[in-house]
């Protein structure tokens, strides 16, 4: 049986010596953590951590169990790879660097609401846009960024980083634009960039009526969880593609009611690791 008092005793020694700055200690690891999982989330990286960490736990079974050449060849291989690791996300790191050293620590951390307003905002401009380019025939390719991050593929068009209006979003689909023939990517409620070139899906069961556009929205759902509105250019009908599968015959509206369903989930989470500590986490 748990002896309660000497339990209460050894909480009660150890409560004694917590200082303030064991409290503050805690919180910076937590935070660090925290960030390493959202880069991690961002940076497609996921697949790679759970092939190291097997690596790791194949590493040491072979050291219990004695194996020699199986716990020489993946140690090796481990030193390998933390290099490998370095150079592959060489771009990312950069970028979480830069971010860190741009970032103000008491203004990003509370500000849900106002994301929300912005997200609204942009995507009831989308889906006007979408709405007045369907009636016309403009063809038009717009993915949203949710948790995975689509760094390769903005890093293929044209940085733009602006507000998203309906006059922006059609003017850069219209075909006297040089950005019209590619996909714009809308980051946090911004248009992130435009002209992007997206994967092609290798699914050869899909509809013959389905052109690039279609197959281009849904190579890229396959491989993340973007959001990716298409405009036919055919037909004017407006699709929402969401992870490997495409809906077809949206207006104004539903298109609307659509994207932010599919933006709520994360909405919903707490904005931060310290709004959370803290005890100001809201709901929209």
């Amino acid at each position: 049986m748990v002896n309660l008092e000497a339990v209460a005793g050894w909480f009660s020694a150890h409560l004694s010596s917590f200082r303030i700055r064991d409290c503050l200690d805690i919180l910076i690891v937590a935070f660090l953590i925290y960030e390493v999982i959202q880069f991690v989330r961002k940076s497609r990286a996921a697949q790679i951590i759970k092939g190291i960490f097997l690596l790791v736990v194949l590493m040491e079974l072979s050291q219990f169990f004695d194996l020699s050449a199986t716990s020489f060849l993946l140690s090796n291989t481990m030193q390998l790879g933390v290099m490998a690791v370095l150079v592959v996300f060489q771009p990312e790191l950069r970028g979480a660097l830069e971010q860190v050293g741009r970032r103000s620590l008491g203004m990003d951390f509370f500000s849900n609401h106002e994301r929300r307003e912005e997200l609204e905002d942009c995507v009831r401009a989308v889906s006007t846009a979408c709405e007045e380019m369907s009636k016309h025939r403009v063809g038009a390719l717009i993915v949203f960024e949710r948790t995975t991050g689509l760094r390769d593929v903005i890093s293929s068009g044209v940085t733009m980083d602006a507000k998203v209006t309906v006059e922006l979003i059609e003017t850069v689909f219209s075909t006297n634009t040089p950005l019209h023939d590619g996909a714009v990517v809308i980051r946090e409620g911004r248009l992130h960039a435009a002209s992007c070139l997206l994967p092609l899906t290798q699914n050869r069961n899909l509809s013959k009526e389905l052109g690039t556009r279609h197959r281009a929205a849904i190579g890229l759902s396959e491989v993340s969880d973007a959001l990716v509105v298409v405009v036919s250019e055919e037909s004017g009908k407006i699709s929402l593609v969401v992870d490997g599968l495409i809906r077809r015959g949206y207006q104004a509206a539903t298109l609307q009611e659509a994207l932010m369903a599919g933006f709520q989930p994360l909405m919903e989470q707490a904005p931060s690791l310290f709004r959370r500590l803290l005890g100001k986490g809201e709901k929209p």
